[in-house]
């Protein structure tokens, strides 16, 4: 049986930095961009602001729709809908919740960075080539993602 998710995430940008949620699965560092499942019947932007107080404490106001893209694993039988969102913190200092997340600690990354982390999803150059105008469709595709 396979599984399919539809994931929403958050672009938020502060400083010229990315908030990032730091995880290590099997000694690897991985920086995910903040958001969750979806749940049945439950819009994305209600996702999104259910999953960043949960998790991190905050407030946010989400914009507008920056891209979509797929991962898929084969071996796993696994497929991921990522939709990423701008957005932007109303209320509220981001900080883990352990009982919501295993995530280890809230890291800000600097935009010039990204291509030197683990990203997940890995949409570093594609982030970099939006915050340039120079992103030239919002559909991306197959998203190159490693499996940690």
């Amino acid at each position: 049986m396979k599984s399919i998710n539809i994931r929403p995430a958050i672009l938020i940008i502060e400083n010229q930095q990315l908030l990032t949620m730091k995880y290590n699965y099997s000694g690897q560092d991985v920086y995910n961009l903040p958001g969750g499942n979806l749940e049945l019947g439950e819009h994305l932007s209600d996702a999104l602001a259910r999953e960043l107080k949960e998790e991190l404490g905050l407030e946010i106001k989400v914009g507008q729709l920056v891209l979509v893209g797929e991962v898929y694993f084969e071996e796993r039988k696994k497929h991921t809908l990522h939709l990423l969102f701008e957005g932007q913190i109303i209320d509220g200092i981001p900080s883990i919740n352990p009982q919501e997340t295993s995530a280890q600690s809230v890291q800000w990354i600097d935009i010039d960075k990204l291509q030197q982390i683990n990203l997940y999803p890995n949409l570093s150059q594609q982030i970099i080539e939006y915050l340039n105008n120079q992103l030239s469709n919002k559909y991306v595709g197959k998203i190159n993602q490693q499996w940690f």
